[in-house]
């Protein structure tokens, strides 16, 4: 806010600044607002005709002068046509480079009284027959129910980035265009990236190639979804953003902070979500139709695979609905109306006021402000709406070491995450005795997005730690505070742009539900990663057949002391770790994408409770690779006769097995566990992705 000084102040001030010869600097700091308000009689019609004068505004109750307040008339009446280029005028020629959205400039009228449209295209989510719909709809869309007051974009991602196939145009034969490149594309970005037979292998404890990250998981379709609404933000008017998918599944592997992330950006946008399931109306069979081979076991009577069926497809859709539901958009799901879904977008968006203030708060603290309008004086019937409140800016400054440890404290309390930095996290669980569990934790990060600095002569990469597990009460049960000081040579100081670093930590827990909030920071150039999500620890002792652990995926088993791994944990917590033996920790995969050219590490426990934990009794494993539902791989059976040392009733199984068998692809790959004695087996299925 601009500040006036009292005239006496201003004078002593410049007396004052005249005998030290300093120049004197003063800073503004305004932030505008802009909110779009649809105001509707009882009937459902527009109110046009209003002035700042009929709004009040309130900030955190706090009033707020109306800056500005412009009316936008959205009128179906086609719009008159651009006059013909004269004749022997050159034509305009194409562009050569791609588009990009054009934003809002002062005194243009580029946006004003027109319906924002913006359809985008997650090739990554889509199969080929999906993509094919989809598209399909959108030519329907924009060649016979494209009004005239309608401007619509093109934007995709095929995994390489967002791209703008079209900036916002109301010319129909550009936007057939773009649709009809798209098509000629289908299926691009589901190719694999950087992991062929001519990477280069390291042979280090950096282990995986940094490609693990660009594996299409929910994290980075998410992520892409917040850089295509970043792009819209500077466009002041209301926006619809059609989002085509085939599901969106926020499973395990996933981050939560991400979807937080990008749904408080489209608040923040002013952009409304319209996810569109492109897969149409799904009516699958209750045991799955002749796509996929049929389930085995007690499942296929008693209910539980037709339910397994049902929950997979629900959970499919459940991101789609939040995305909609929690950005005043509205998720379009279980219709072959792909066209009318969009439709559904179109009619969303009204008549409204763009309604503008400086808000008096002006803090950068990254806190929610909660917006209330309401016309003065009041009328009954009418009815507004706008959104509710946003997220302030958070700015973290350049802080000395005293204040680095309240910015880490600062950011782990904030509501809106921050996901400047990738991080991706697994968590398993171990049973200890009747009542504690071990939980391990491992978080990745990309060495790409890590920068180095040169301490003493030698190059280091410093990454700041800090998170919290809950309970399901919100009440915190324990936390972490961790720094990984990694000092690297001239070598591995190369390799670092392409590899990840990982970082391992435990809890002892009891049985129940959690959240974990983790944060890592650069400490170099202040970027900050969140990682969110919920887990449960179950309560083995009342599980029904034989009681597993949770089975860690990974490939490669280091050295404690190894350098990428020096945030070390006290011996004590080295002991109850079963990840950890012989001075040597098992490294969890976390993304489960594995070269051909690695070994697979398989590790797990089976419990025998009661008098079976005094008298061992041998137990048979064996690993199953399937791929398209057809079995590909097996391991020999494998037969386990020992306990795992001062752990009674605990029986540690590990497979050790090349890869190179298996071609790259996606698979599942199922652990079975078999106690013969006591005629009681325990399985346990998981995907993982095997790359070139």
């Amino acid at each position: 806010m601009r500040r006036i000084l009292p005239i006496a102040i201003f004078a002593a001030a410049i007396a004052a600044g005249a005998q030290q010869k300093a120049p004197f600097t003063f800073h503004a700091s305004t932030h505008l607002v802009v909110e779009a308000v649809q105001v509707e009689s009882r009937d459902g019609e527009p109110i046009a005709n209003l002035t700042a004068k009929d709004f009040a505004i309130t900030e955190n109750n706090v009033p707020q002068t109306v800056a500005f307040c412009r009316y936008q008339r959205l009128s179906d009446i086609p719009l008159p046509e651009k006059p013909a280029p004269p004749p022997g005028a050159p034509p305009v020629a194409a562009p050569v480079t791609s588009y990009q959205i054009t934003p809002e400039t002062p005194g243009s009228t580029r946006y004003n009284n027109r319906r924002l449209l913006v359809l985008y295209f997650d090739m990554t989510a889509m199969p080929i027959a999906d993509q094919l719909r989809a598209l399909s709809a959108a030519q329907r869309f924009i060649a016979s129910e494209m009004r005239p007051a309608d401007l619509m974009a093109i934007l995709d991602y095929a995994g390489n980035g967002v791209r703008v196939r079209q900036d916002f145009t109301g010319n129909k034969d550009k936007l057939q265009k773009a649709i009809g490149d798209l098509i000629l594309g289908t299926g691009v970005g589901f190719d694999e990236a950087a992991a062929d037979a001519a990477a280069a292998d390291t042979g280090t404890a950096f282990g995986q190639d940094d490609s693990e990250f660009n594996i299409f998981n929910t994290n980075r379709q998410l992520a892409a979804l917040q850089t295509a609404i970043e792009m819209l933000a500077p466009i002041s008017e209301k926006k619809s953003l059609v989002y085509f998918a085939s599901g969106l599944n926020l499973h395990g592997v996933d981050n939560q902070a991400q979807l937080e992330a990008t749904t408080n950006a489209a608040i923040k946008a002013n952009v409304a979500l319209f996810p569109l399931d492109a897969r149409g109306l799904v009516a699958a069979a209750p045991l799955g139709d002749a796509s996929q081979g049929s389930a085995g076991g007690v499942s296929m009577y008693d209910g539980g695979a037709a339910e397994a069926m049902h929950a997979r497809l629900i959970g499919s859709q459940d991101t789609l609905y939040a995305l909609g539901s929690d950005t005043g958009g509205k998720a379009i799901l279980d219709t072959n109306n792909l066209a009318g879904g969009i439709a559904t977008a179109q009619n969303a968006i009204g008549s409204y006021y763009l309604i503008g203030y400086y808000t008096t708060n002006t803090a950068k603290d990254g806190k929610f402000r909660r917006i209330k309008i309401a016309l003065r004086p009041a009328r009954p019937g009418v009815k507004l709406s706008y959104r509710v409140g946003y997220y302030a800016e958070k700015v973290f400054a350049k802080f000395n070491a005293a204040d680095r440890e309240r910015q880490l404290e600062d950011a782990l309390m904030l509501p809106n995450p921050i996901t400047q930095l990738t991080i991706d996290l697994e968590v398993n669980y171990f049973e200890l005795d009747s009542a504690n569990y071990f939980v391990p934790l491992a978080a990745k990060i990309p060495g790409s997005e890590l920068a180095l600095a040169k301490q003493g002569g030698a190059r280091e990469s410093r990454i700041d730690f800090i998170g919290e597990v809950k309970d399901q009460y919100g009440t915190t049960i324990t936390n972490l505070r961790d720094r990984v000081q990694v000092k690297l040579n001239g070598a591995t100081a190369a390799q670092l742009a392409r590899s990840p670093i990982e970082y391992t930590t435990g809890f002892t827990l009891l049985p129940g539900e959690y959240s974990v909030k983790l944060l890592a920071r650069d400490n170099e150039t202040g970027r900050i990663g969140t990682y969110l999500k919920t887990f449960t620890v179950p309560n083995l002792m009342r599980a029904r057949g034989l009681p597993i652990s949770s089975v860690v995926l990974a490939s490669q088993q280091i050295p404690l002391a190894a350098a990428l791994f020096n945030a070390r944990k006290s011996a004590a917590a080295d002991a109850v770790s079963p990840l950890i033996e012989n001075g040597r920790e098992l490294m969890p995969s976390v993304t489960r994408v594995f070269s051909r050219s690695q070994n697979l590490f398989v590790y797990l426990q089976a419990y025998q409770h009661g008098p079976a934990a005094a008298a061992l009794r041998p137990l048979e494993a064996y690993v199953t690779f399937y791929r398209g539902g057809e079995k590909v791989f097996q391991t020999p059976l494998l037969d386990v006769h020992q306990g795992r040392e001062g752990r009674a009733g605990a029986v540690p199984i590990a497979f050790h097995l090349p890869l190179a068998p298996l071609a790259p692809g996606g698979y599942t790959c199922q652990v079975s566990v078999l106690d013969p004695a006591a005629g009681t087996a325990a399985f346990w299925r998981g995907k993982m992705l095997v790359v070139r």
